[in-house]
């Protein structure tokens, strides 16, 4: 265990010297972290052999709850409120298209099947939501037309679109069946719809308990939205939702209202999200 404790130190340690560089020369700390973790892994210095799938997904699934959570958190509502439709569009429609644009790419030179095609193209459809964010906010980029809102708010939406194409291939692939396209739209719009809901009804209701409970510890705040997100993405999961789209609208509100230790709160869920990248 201490052996596993050191390497963790050493790495989080270097991980975050080296965000310096990331940010003088403007490189994305992901592709540094990449680095970092090639050199760490079965083929590089330190030779850590990891190949645990269910660890693997977990730890991922934990991780996208906490950075779509940060990201819904530094979004301000004012700011995408405008262009909510068209960044909707991009996140689901966008998605898709992209999906299908890879399809034919991937069956025809890499000699894979239609449905192993479709499902590399939904995959890698959506825009990494920790990049996006690091990069607009590193740099404070300028865009006109409202371009960083709507870039921010189709990557902070777009994952669960991509996981819900992913998992249904995937069912498709190991069932040897294909949905219809009545189900895959009832399916589609249950997830989204309940997803929605529940991360607006999670999201207003935080900030209101904040200012009655009034808590004389200011370090339980964080605690108090730790547990609170959990519970919003598994009983969103438990009824059919998607618990991914759900914390990040859950986010976006939260940030709407005022509240005790809300820079607190909001900067310790940029630091969780930060080490969950």
């Amino acid at each position: 265990m201490e052996n596993l404790l050191l390497f963790f130190a050493v790495l989080l340690i270097t991980s975050i010297l080296l965000s310096k560089i990331s940010d003088k020369f403007g490189i994305p700390s992901l592709i540094i972290f990449l680095g970092v973790g090639m050199l760490a892994g079965s083929d590089g210095l330190l030779g850590v052999n990891f190949d645990d799938q269910a660890i693997a997904q977990n730890v991922g699934m934990l991780a996208l709850i906490f950075i779509l959570y940060a990201g819904g958190l530094d979004t301000d509502f004012a700011a995408i409120k405008p262009i909510f439709g068209r960044g909707l569009a991009l996140a689901t429609l966008g998605v898709f298209l992209t999906a299908l644009a890879i399809a034919p790419v991937a069956k025809y030179l890499l000699d894979f099947t239609w449905a192993e095609a479709f499902l590399l193209g939904s995959i890698i459809s959506s825009t990494d939501a920790a990049a996006v964010f690091a990069i607009l906010r590193a740099k404070k980029i300028s865009l006109r037309n409202s371009i960083v809102p709507l870039l921010e708010l189709e990557s902070g939406s777009n994952d669960p679109m991509a996981i819900f194409l992913t998992m249904t291939i995937i069912q498709m692939i190991s069932l040897n069946s294909t949905p219809s396209v009545s189900e895959w739209a009832i399916t589609l719009v249950k997830q989204f719809g309940i997803g929605i809901a529940m991360g607006y009804l999670f999201g207003v209701a935080l900030p209101a308990i904040f200012n009655r409970l009034r808590l004389k510890s200011w370090g339980l705040y964080p605690v108090f939205s730790i547990a609170w997100i959990l519970l919003l993405y598994t009983l969103c999961f438990k009824i059919g939702g998607n618990g991914y789209l759900a914390v990040y609208i859950a986010g976006i509100f939260i940030n709407k209202k005022e509240f005790s230790h809300k820079k607190n709160l909001v900067g310790f869920h940029d630091g969780i999200a930060w080490t969950c990248k």
